[in-house]
């Protein structure tokens, strides 16, 4: 399973630089990460949910969850 973390940014009006800025962490991570070829292993990393839930000033688990339940591909 794949999470279409694209999808995600557009449907919270978010953008990778957007989040860099919100959250303390690089852009060219996030934007690395954000664009790379995702494995069912590694779908998305810590650093990228952490950083997804400071930039909405949100929990982890609640960025998870919504990820986990509207943004999986099959």
């Amino acid at each position: 399973m794949r999470i279409d973390i694209k999808h995600y940014l557009d449907v919270n009006h978010l953008t990778i630089y957007q989040v860099s800025k919100r959250s303390g962490y690089g852009y060219t991570t996030l934007h690395k990460s954000f664009n790379k070829e995702q494995t069912s292993a590694t779908p998305l990393n810590l650093r990228d949910l952490d950083a997804l839930a400071r930039a909405q000033h949100r929990k982890m688990w609640e960025v998870l969850k919504e990820l986990e339940e509207h943004y999986l591909e099959r």
